[in-house]
């Protein structure tokens, strides 16, 4: 996969993991869109990148997820990669009965799940379109084995990663689409402040391994600790 001139939309551009790839993908020389729902943090965001703009919509809404699929085809006709990057945790006590354990478990599905199926359907006839394609879904460590403090969380991941497997094996005789996966552990964000993420690693390790993985059309990409668990899981195939 071609790893400049590319146009790239990624959902949840505008911190952490997403706004870390973004910085990568914008150094290298591709046209940057970034998504959020927070207008303030995404002109913040985008002080910091190169060629990139930036669309306001909260892609767990259907409505907006239908509007920023009409933006994209009508002024950005040469996207040729969606990054599925935006999602919800909650620490998720299944003890606690007054915890609204199946409400938190219905946004962190809705989320990271259900969304990015949804909007990967209203993007996808437009990325057909063009001569080289892909589809990055942000997943987790998570798929692999969960915890009593994210549950819920780690189940919509494990859907995200089901999903994400029968995507590509339904594109795997196209040879224009690429579907990508990334694993990553405990990353030192906003977004996983509350479970310790202090204690991760860089999101911009994240990024790296992602660019790596697009250079070398590596679709399983594991990073850090998750590297240990996915070599036993899922050994690294092209496709």
């Amino acid at each position: 996969m071609k790893t400049s001139g590319n146009t790239i939309f990624i959902s949840g551009g505008s911190a952490g993991i997403g706004l870390a790839i973004a910085k990568k993908l914008s150094a290298a020389g591709n046209k940057i869109i970034i998504n959020g729902r927070n207008e303030e943090r995404l002109q913040s965001a985008l002080k910091e990148l190169d060629n990139a703009i930036a669309i306001k919509g909260d892609l767990s809404l259907q409505s907006d997820r239908i509007n920023i699929a009409a933006q994209l085809k009508s002024n950005h006709p040469d996207l040729n990669i969606i990054i599925n990057n935006a999602g919800a945790a909650f620490i998720n006590d299944l003890s606690d009965i007054n915890n609204n354990s199946a409400e938190k478990a219905y946004l962190e599905i809705n989320t990271n799940y259900i969304s990015v199926i949804d909007f990967t359907a209203l993007t996808l006839p437009l990325l057909l379109q063009q001569a080289e394609a892909a589809i990055i879904n942000i997943s987790s460590i998570a798929v692999f084995r969960s915890n009593k403090y994210l549950p819920t969380y780690s189940a919509s991941k494990a859907a995200l990663h089901s999903y994400t497997q029968g995507l590509r094996d339904t594109f795997a005789e196209n040879d224009k689409l690429n579907i990508y996966e990334v694993y990553p552990p405990l990353v030192n964000t906003e977004f996983s402040a509350e479970i310790g993420g202090a204690n991760g690693i860089p999101p911009s390790e994240v990024a790296d391994e992602l660019f790596t993985a697009l250079e070398n059309n590596q679709f399983e990409v594991p990073v850090g600790d998750s590297k240990k668990i996915h070599q036993l899981v899922v050994p690294v195939s092209e496709k």
